[in-house]
Parts: structure tokens; sequence; C-alpha cells
């Protein structure tokens, strides 16, 4: 491959005070109280699209079939977005999802049949999810050189936070002002707040000449290639990848477990319902798993950068599956509250380690491509689980089978990480050997890079 563009030093300065890399999190904070209110609306929406007395009188068979959809497409487009954040930046894509956000919910409001609900939430809004947790949750990797645990834990704790604020609050707008204006509401006010947050977005530290957090002193500084070079880098860099196991595995521990915690979702509210609990207080069931989960979000990946991946991953599976047996006897508000807050802690911690594994395994390159196969692990999960726990439910007349599929899952994942590599070293440390001189990333290179760029600004002087 001929590369013309030359490489040249990006500059290194930090800002004073606050760094940067803190306020670009808090930015993507903000996204993700946003982007991941989406998957915990929708457990809301089954029992008034459910209702025979309401306008639409959907079973829960075709229900499942309408969610199952979301999953579906959310699965085909996360390796998309994935590479799009790689090649282009997390930053066009955080506008791109503001838009899609207002437009989705916004249509979602004025849904009157089947088709489209499966076009509005189960396209649209799956590409918007896809666009807002895989290219933006990624970006954070390069912002963090250290404390990736930290930064990791909150920015996935601020998005339990939204989704916990989310659950009672489209409850409330339901019974308060109708289907239309709830959606309609929700997506101006999350799609515009995206939008606006993009202006100030940046999704490397090189666009806003600075270095990430952690950086020191004696560190080559960072070199900004050509585009040609850029994606012969991840081009090589995602084919050292797909050669390990872990590339393959960690979508399918992503999948086992979203497929566990995805039947408790969209089917607690239901059950609950069924044993005599009202909508309003069943919503809290939703927002009191999202309320115990940010102690799980919060902690996994701190967890994980100090001991290890591996067994913090397990045990929270462990923990996301065992507290299903709550379900099997629970009849009254306070009993699935009980279980909610069970629940809740290893539901946090099973999905938020994943970009410190990403890190310990395959080290600091462009890591959203990979991200991305492991969100449509995770969509995936969540299709199957949804479309198996409707039809076990359709079927039997009971949610029992349901909750059994959802432990199965949750049991099987922790299997599989069980035979996971360890992670205490990098399972691809030599892989800009297959690169030419030009292309990799070395102390002598970022030094040549150095004298070229001072040498084109004299002769420019």
């Amino acid at each position: 491959m001929a590369i013309s563009a030359p490489q040249t030093p990006a500059k290194t300065g930090s800002p004073k005070g606050i760094h940067r890399a803190w306020i670009i999190l808090g930015i993507l904070a903000v996204a993700q109280i946003v982007g991941q209110s989406i998957s915990m609306a929708a457990g809301i929406m089954v029992a008034p699209l459910n209702d025979a007395d309401g306008g639409f009188s959907w079973n829960m068979g075709l229900i499942g079939a309408g969610l199952a959809t979301y999953y579906i497409f959310g699965a085909l487009a996360s390796p998309i977005t994935g590479m799009l954040g790689d090649r282009y930046g997390a930053r066009p894509l955080m506008f791109a999802c503001g838009l899609l956000y207002a437009g989705s919910m916004i249509l979602i409001g004025t849904v009157t049949h089947f088709w489209q609900f499966l076009l509005y939430f189960g396209v649209m809004l799956s590409v918007t999810q896809s666009l807002a947790m895989v290219p933006l949750l990624a970006s954070v990797n390069g912002w963090f050189k250290q404390r990736l645990g930290l930064a990791t834990g909150l920015l996935w704790a601020s998005g339990g936070i939204g989704a916990a604020a989310v659950a009672p609050a489209v409850a409330s707008l339901l019974n308060a002002v109708g289907w239309q204006q709830t959606f309609s509401y929700i997506g101006l006010a999350g799609g515009g707040t995206l939008v606006l947050l993009s202006f100030f977005y940046r999704s490397k530290p090189a666009d806003a000449k600075t270095t990430p957090f952690g950086a020191r002193a004696d560190d080559p500084p960072e070199i900004v290639r050509g585009k040609d070079m850029d994606r012969l880098r991840l081009k090589v860099f995602n084919e050292a990848m797909r050669n390990t196991r872990a590339f393959w595995n960690l979508p399918t521990i992503h999948g086992l477990g979203c497929a566990g915690h995805g039947i408790v979702l969209i089917y607690s509210i239901p059950l609950a319902i069924d044993q005599g609990v009202s909508l309003q207080a069943a919503s809290f069931i939703l927002a009191l798993i999202s309320v115990f989960s940010i102690v799980g979000r919060f902690i996994a990946p701190i967890l994980a950068e100090r001991m290890g991946a591996k067994p913090v991953m397990m045990t929270a599976l462990f923990v996301q599956g065992l507290t299903v047996l709550v379900l099997f006897w629970a009849q009254d508000a306070y009993a699935f509250y009980l279980f909610a807050a069970l629940f809740g802690l290893g539901f946090g911690g099973e999905m938020s380690a994943y970009l410190v594994v990403n890190r310990q395994y395959f080290g600091t390159g462009p890591l959203a491509t990979l991200y991305g196969f492991e969100m449509m692990g995770a969509f995936s999960g969540h299709a199957i689980a949804t479309v198996l726990g409707g039809l076990a439910i359709f079927v039997t007349g009971s949610f029992n089978p349901a909750l059994v599929l959802s432990m199965f899952f949750s049991f099987a994942g922790v299997m599989v990480i069980y035979s996971m590599e360890p992670s205490k070293q990098v399972l691809i440390p030599d892989w800009e050997e297959a690169l030419p001189s030009e292309a990799r990333t070395t102390p002598e290179i970022a030094e040549q890079a150095v004298r070229a760029a001072l040498m084109e600004q004299l002769d420019s002087d």
C-alpha cells in the first residue's frame, strides 16, 4: 500500500487545571444517560402495548417480536458503527446520534400500526443505541492512559443514573400526557442535548492539542498520520486481534450476559403486573435495578483494572444468574424490589468491564471495532432472549420458563469466561511488526517525525 501522507507529531500541551480528559468524560456521561435510557424504556413500553383496553392490544408474542427486531438491527449495526468510530472518530457520530434519537423518539409517538413500530423502534432507534453505546463509549480508551477503570466506572455509573430516572419518568409521563407527547418530549430533550454536546466534544486528545490523562513527560509524542497509514494500522491491528480466542469469546460472553438480564429487563414488569402490582409501582423495579446497578457499574471496572477482568466478570455474571431465583416466589411489590436490589449488583458489574478487559488483552490500539463486535454479541443476546422469553410465556402461560432461560444464559457466560486466557498480559504485543517501519509507533519513529516537522517549519520560515 502506498502511504503518501507524512507523519507529524501531535502537540502535547495539556490544559491548565482540570485535565481535558475529565471534561470529555463528563460529556460522554451525559451521552450515556441519554443513550442507555433507550433500552430501559423498552420494559415500560410492554404494558401499554399489551393493554387490552389501550390503543394497541398487541399480544406478548407480537411485542416480543417487535422488541427483538430492535436488538437484531442493533447487532447488525454495532460492528459498522465501531468501524466508523475507528475511522472517523466519535465526534461526528455523536452529532448523528442526537439527530437520530430525536427523530426516532418523535416518530415512535406517532405509532398506530405494528410495521411502524418495527421501523421506528426496531430499526431507527436501534441504530441510535448502537451509535451511543459503541463509538462513544470506546472513545474513552484514548483519553485515559491511566485510571481507565475509574473513568469507565464513572461512565457506566452515569448511564445507570439515567436509566434509573427514565423508567419511572416514562411511566409518569404516559399516565399524565399519553403516548405521543411522552416520546416527543423525551426525544427533543435527549436529541437536542446530544447535538449540543457534539460541538464541545473531541474524539481524541490530538484533536484538542493535548495528551491523554496519565501521559508522562518522557512519553514519545503522539504521531498524527495520514489517512492511508491509519487505515493500514487499523487493518493490521484487527487482523492480529482476530487471530486470538479472546476476540471471539468476548462477544459470546457479552451475548450470554445480555440474554440473561435481557429477559428480566423486558418481562419483570409484566410479571409483577400479573401478580397484581400496578404499572406505576412496577416501574420502580427497573428503577431499583438501575440504582443498584450503579454500584456494580462503578466498582467492576476499577476492580478489573487492579485484579484482572476474569474473576470480576465471572462473579458479576454468577450473581446476576443466582438472584433470578427470587422471582419464582415474588408476589408483592416489596419482593420484586428486593429482587431488583440484588439483581442490579450483578447486572451492573456484568456489562461495565469490557473496555478494561479489551485494553488488558489488546493494549492501546484502535478498539472501537472490537467493542462493536462485543455489542453485536450483546444485542444478539437480547434478541434471542426477547424472542425465546416471549415465546415461552406465550406458549406456557407462565413466566417461569423464561426465568429458567435467564439463569441458564448467565451461568453459561460464567463457564465461557472461565475458559478464557489470563488477562495479565497483552495477547498481541508484537502486532506492529507486520507494519512497515514508517507506520510503527516507536520512540525512534516519533523522534524522526518530530525532526521532520521541525525541519518543515524551519523551511517554511
